[in-house]
């Protein structure tokens, strides 16, 4: 195999992003037979089924790497377009970046504010956990994502952020009624507000005050959202680690305690990108990597409670 074509490359992109091989001809303005001709032609030629002929249709992990190719390549393209002056009529370049709700509550929009818009920048964001960003970059969904992941997704650059501090804490109310013996005890049965069923911060974060015996209570609230989540805990719904900027105003109002202020929990923040000399990619990898240093703690520690 010399090389990819670009026209199934570009077929493929579209089915997967389109969903059906009927809806990528129309996006294509070709018929649905020849959207299925190119495909099977590029699978034959990579030796690889690419496609899981699903509803919506599905990329394997053979088609990811080729899905993430084209990505790219669109990306180059119209990069190269905007030098040469002939994207105008295209629009504004469009980054699609993965990123946490924690930092997307906290401190990552003032990042994008600092992007310079001349040439105009488009943000995609895609909210998703720290530990499953990474995912979004395989698949090539996204240019680049914040991850607690310090190993770089094939085809992408790392660089360490900073340390996103977060602090155990519940109302007092909450913590006269259900942590009132040792705390490590109390926490394996007392009431957690979780973000989702993904969410094991707090599970981490009580093993290792238990030594690993034991994670956080059975009784889970699970409130998908960052402010949420910070209002559940602060409504004694239970207990929970809330980033540090978000809980100083309400440990200073006394509506919040501190349960362990001798073991904070530092989580890791990594950004990834895409290896493309990119001038828009670059200016927000830039403006991210500026704000963070201004708003996470230094270091190289994983997290740890």
């Amino acid at each position: 195999m010399d090389e990819l074509p670009l026209d199934q490359v570009r077929t493929l992109l579209a089915v997967v992003d389109e969903g059906t091989f009927d809806a990528a001809a129309a996006a294509l303005h070709v018929t649905p037979s020849a959207v299925s001709q190119r495909v099977k032609a590029l699978e034959q030629r990579t030796g690889r089924v690419l496609l899981l002929r699903t509803k919506p249709v599905r990329a394997t992990e053979s088609g990811d790497v080729v899905v993430r190719f084209a990505r790219q390549l669109a990306r180059l393209e119209r990069d190269a377009r905007a030098e040469l002056g002939l994207a105008a009529e295209q629009g504004p370049a469009r980054v699609p970046v993965a990123v946490n709700a924690d930092s997307l509550a906290t401190w990552f929009l003032p990042a994008l504010t600092r992007v310079p818009q001349d040439p105009p920048v488009c943000f995609e964001l895609h909210r998703e956990d720290e530990s499953h960003t990474t995912a979004l970059l395989r698949e090539g969904q996204v240019m680049a994502a914040v991850t607690s992941s310090p190993d770089p997704v094939a085809g992408c650059t790392v660089r360490l952020l900073g340390l996103a501090r977060y602090l155990a804490v519940a109302t007092p109310e909450f913590a006269a009624l259900h942590l009132t013996g040792a705390l490590a005890q109390d926490l394996c049965e007392a009431p957690t507000v979780v973000f989702d069923r993904r969410d094991e911060l707090q599970d981490t974060f009580v093993r290792a005050l238990t030594r690993g015996r034991s994670g956080a209570g059975k009784i889970r609230h699970m409130v998908p959202a960052s402010d949420g989540f910070r209002d559940a805990v602060a409504a004694g719904l239970g207990w929970g680690l809330v980033p540090e900027p978000q809980a100083v105003s309400l440990l200073r109002a006394g509506r919040l305690v501190e349960l362990a202020p001798d073991r904070p929990m530092d989580v890791p923040l990594y950004w990834q990108q895409w290896k493309l000399d990119s001038p828009a990619l670059s200016a927000v990898a830039e403006a991210v990597a500026e704000v963070a240093a201004e708003a996470l703690l230094p270091g190289r520690a994983a997290g740890r409670p």
